[in-house]
């Protein structure tokens, strides 16, 4: 049939030329009747027609010749057209071919479409990886579990701006703002619940998505020099990976995604979305490029706050002073240490705290002083109970750090090329470089323009139980302020948290429906012998009942980890809540020295009712801890509640 019109469109004009030539001849034929004399001759019998049997000759010739020549066409025609059909047949074959060829010698990492839910979760190792539930979201047990595979056989990610001259596409059926641990976790959500998504991830760093934690973990005790370019550590337990979630095989490119038949995620690096045009689906980039999209995904996660002294010492101190949360800072960081004779890290939370312990393990094999000053009584004396903050200060100590504890900063000055930080109560630290690390704040930059609300209390973008902002916005990560269904409204600053809910988010993008219920977890180390993990809310001003007993030699971080087989720990402990848990039967040991904080059990208490646990060198227990948590319930004695997570057993 096909064949046939598009003969019919070429012998057309040649059907239209005869006619509009008989036609113009019976004119003439016409008009040269009406020239004829007014004596017309007597009539006379003929076998033509009249008008002249010469014309009626050139008629039936030139219709013939018509005619012929339009068969001939014809023929031709389709003689070519399948000639050409068999031709574009051969090259796809061969085409398919080579490309199966091609990929047999360079094979390059497959994005199984069924598998993708349980790849939103942080881990290191390889696992047989799950097609996602359709019941309610599983805590993440396998995010970067098929990363680790990958990672130790490829060359880590270049690291570059996307070049300017890239043609970016003008529609993604998913725009996902921000590229870190959220990010990456609902892109492959997403696309594990829809195999030919396009998903485009936009972030204003150059980098490829990665995790943070190893940046102020594992990445300082890496006896590789070549660290900072490698970006591979050991983790405690020995194995080695790269803090990369995928490498750069993984992601397409973003001029491709508009024409790749069976979807993918692209990342789109350097550029910062600053405008939302919510009713018209579209961002603008800070290059004025717009993007519009079908579903969108806020990620920006936070900055580093500073503090309003330093902002105020003049240029020179800012130059000398980090802000520490990138790869960039991580680098510039190490560079420092190596140059340097003295460093002050302020702040005595989990970063500061982390950070510290890295470089005072450090200054043992160099002359390098660390400082580590803070507003409180003892390291972590916002989260921890002062009794176990003053032990962990002393644990800090040995690492080799100067603490200086009740600390508020008055001024910060530079004289004499050194920094000089003047304390409220007249003390006065000399140092050559500070680091800041007194919190985060949510990146809200997007709220004016999208018209989307931002919490009052807490920060962040405000979200329901669904995680969304709008009708097709949903945000995740740092940057969210949920309603938890059991602790009330909360903004969660961690790891694990951002695995969960980038997620989540992912699934509800696609259809989902499903409210955020998962007790998030996160964890700190202070080196690879003292950790611990925490769940639910952990205020050091809630009343507080710890229960302790005498560690062991598999009771460290290192040793939790050699036994799992993972380093990033929320990998392990965020598997399905705990359904039952046995107590154990060992009697509770007499603990000999009970300022020996060696492992426990800290229950945080709101109205007599457990709202927080921090699992000290206690380790693969997250599940009872949430289980705890979950059921609200009222718990007359403590100690025995403590016996489920076998303290006491060697």
């Amino acid at each position: 049939m096909l064949k046939c019109r598009t003969v019919w469109k070429k012998l057309a004009p040649l059907a239209r030329t005869s006619s509009t030539l008989c036609r113009q001849n019976v004119r003439k034929a016409g008009l040269n009747n009406g020239r004829i004399p007014t004596h017309v001759p007597t009539a006379h019998m003929s076998s033509g027609l009249p008008g002249g049997g010469g014309d009626n000759l050139k008629y039936a010739l030139l219709v013939g010749a018509a005619s012929i020549a339009g068969v001939a066409y014809a023929y031709l025609t389709m003689k070519g057209d399948q000639q050409r059909y068999q031709a574009r047949i051969t090259e796809l074959s061969s085409r398919s071919q080579k490309a199966a060829a091609k990929e047999s010698v360079t094979p390059i990492q497959p994005e199984p479409p069924a598998v993708e839910t349980t790849e939103t979760e942080a881990t290191t190792e390889p696992k047989p990886e799950t097609a996602p539930s359709s019941q309610e979201p599983s805590p993440p047990a396998s995010d970067t579990e098929a990363v680790a595979t990958s990672e130790t056989t490829e060359l880590p990610p270049a690291v570059g701006i996307t070049p300017a001259s890239l043609k970016l596409p003008s529609h993604a059926p998913y725009l996902l703002i921000g590229g870190g641990t959220a990010s990456f976790a609902a892109a492959r959500s997403i696309r594990a619940r829809d195999p030919g998504a396009k998903v485009l991830i936009v972030t204003d760093e150059p980098d490829l998505p990665y995790m943070r934690p190893p940046l102020s973990k594992e990445l300082w005790f890496s006896d590789d020099p070549s660290v900072t370019e490698t970006l591979r550590f050991k983790q405690w337990n020995g194995k080695e990976r790269s803090i990369y979630f995928q490498p750069p095989s993984f992601y397409i490119n973003p001029e491709e995604l508009d024409s790749v038949e069976n979807g993918g995620v692209a990342v789109l690096t350097g550029k910062k979305v600053i405008h939302m045009d919510v009713r018209g689906n579209k961002v603008k980039l800070d290059d004025d490029t717009e993007i519009s999209y079908d579903k969108c995904l806020i990620a920006t996660g936070g900055v580093p706050r500073n503090l309003q002294v330093i902002e105020r010492a003049g240029e020179e101190v800012m130059m000398r002073t980090t802000l520490f949360r990138k790869i960039e800072d991580f680098r510039s960081l190490d560079k420092v240490s190596r140059d340097v004779k003295s460093i002050t890290i302020i702040g005595g939370g989990f970063l500061g705290s982390e950070l510290a312990c890295a470089l005072g393990r450090r200054s043992t094999e160099s002359d390098l002083e660390v400082i580590q000053m803070f507003p409180e009584k003892g390291n972590m004396g916002k989260v921890l109970p002062e009794y176990l903050s003053n032990w962990t200060t002393e644990k800090v100590k040995k690492e080799g750090v100067k603490v200086i504890s009740e600390a508020l900063v008055k001024s910060v000055t530079c004289n004499d090329d050194k920094l000089e930080i003047h304390l409220k109560d007249g003390r006065l630290v000399k140092t050559d470089h500070i680091v800041t690390a007194v919190g985060l704040e949510p990146n809200v930059d997007l709220a004016k323009s999208g018209g989307l609300e931002v919490d009052s209390d807490f920060g962040g973008y405000r979200v329901n139980a669904e995680l969304q902002a709008r009708s097709n916005i949903w945000v995740a990560g740092d940057a969210a302020c949920f309603y938890d269904i059991r602790l009330g409204r909360r903004r969660v600053e961690h790891h694990d948290h951002a695995v969960v809910s980038g997620r989540l988010a992912g699934e509800n993008m696609t259809g989902a429906n499903k409210p955020y219920w998962h007790q998030s977890m996160f964890w700190s180390d202070l080196g690879p012998d003292v950790g611990y993990e925490a769940i639910g809310i952990v205020d050091s001003s809630l009343p507080t009942v710890g229960v302790f007993a005498k560690a062991t030699a598999k009771d460290t971080p290192k040793a939790a980890t050699e036994e799992s087989g993972t380093g990033i720990r929320s990998e392990s402990e965020t598997e399905d809540t705990a359904t039952s848990a046995v107590a154990s039967v060992t009697p509770a040991p007499v603990v000999e020295n009970k300022d020996d904080y060696g492992k426990g059990v800290i229950f945080y208490l709101r109205d007599k009712v457990v709202v927080g646990i921090i699992l000290w060198n206690v380790f693969n227990r997250m599940p009872v801890a949430r289980k705890i948590i979950k059921d609200g319930e009222e718990h007359a004695d403590l100690n025995e509640v403590a016996k489920l997570f076998n303290i006491h057993e060697d």
